[in-house]
């Protein structure tokens, strides 16, 4: 049940264009060789100014309808106050496969993206980025496709190993995969479990780092996420 766009809205880059012309693979064979394909794509360099504009992305499911949730929650920087969000879903049409939860969540993105009245400049995804088997995780491939810088913020660890990072808030270790830093473990708040910071798109490591705890308010979760998360929880389950 996706939306329609309004009149007058604008769009992120390249995002209706990629809806109407991407074949979504059912296999997951054809998916990985598709991840292998368009990870050399990614950027892990800054390439954009100082963000003002920041959309935190989160998703759901509705089980017994079998639907997919994306929930966008858009945010100013540095205010972090919530200036609008916007929420759509479609059939979920790609098995549960570990390393592969893009492809059945990417497409929903990309439905509810272009509802955003104002294109952000940033993308927070909940989820991994390079930080993944083949380095092309869901904000890596919401990235590539948006043509947007995209963070990858993820609640658990998918692949690699790390040492435990400090007590305190910014306290932060490398996360390694075969002698090759692929993330970030980073404290956001003391007390708490840290998260894996990592990179989507257009941002370096170290900036996604900056960026995270610029947008943290005294939670685990980054606020766009978190205030996405919230938001596709209200509709999935």
């Amino acid at each position: 049940m996706p939306g329609s766009r309004p009149a007058g809205t604008i769009a992120p880059p390249a995002t209706d264009r990629c809806r109407a012309s991407i074949r979504w693979p059912t296999d997951p064979r054809e998916a990985r060789a598709l991840q292998e394909a368009l990870r050399g794509r990614v950027i892990r360099e800054d390439r954009s100014g100082e963000p003002r504009q920041v959309a935190g992305i989160d998703l759901a499911y509705t089980r017994h309808r079998d639907l997919t949730w994306a929930a966008v929650a858009r945010l100013s920087l540095p205010g972090l106050e919530l200036e609008e969000s916007v929420l759509a879903a479609l059939p979920t049409r790609f098995p549960y496969v570990p390393g592969l939860l893009s492809f059945r969540e990417t497409p929903a993105v990309l439905e509810a993206l272009p509802l955003l009245a104002r294109a952000p400049d940033l993308l927070m995804v909940d989820g991994h980025g390079y930080a993944h088997p083949r380095r092309f995780g869901i904000a890596c491939h919401i990235g590539v496709l948006t043509g947007l810088p995209t963070v990858g913020v993820a609640k658990s660890r998918l692949v690699g190993r790390h040492g435990e990072p400090g007590p305190e808030r910014g306290d932060r270790v490398p996360l390694l995969d075969g002698g090759e830093v692929i993330g970030m473990v980073l404290r956001t708040r003391r007390g708490v479990k840290p998260v894996y910071v990592s990179v989507g798109h257009l941002v370096s490591l170290e900036r996604a780092v900056d960026l995270v705890l610029a947008c943290g308010r005294g939670f685990r979760l980054p606020e766009p996420t978190r205030i996405a998360d919230r938001l596709s929880r209200a509709h999935g389950g």
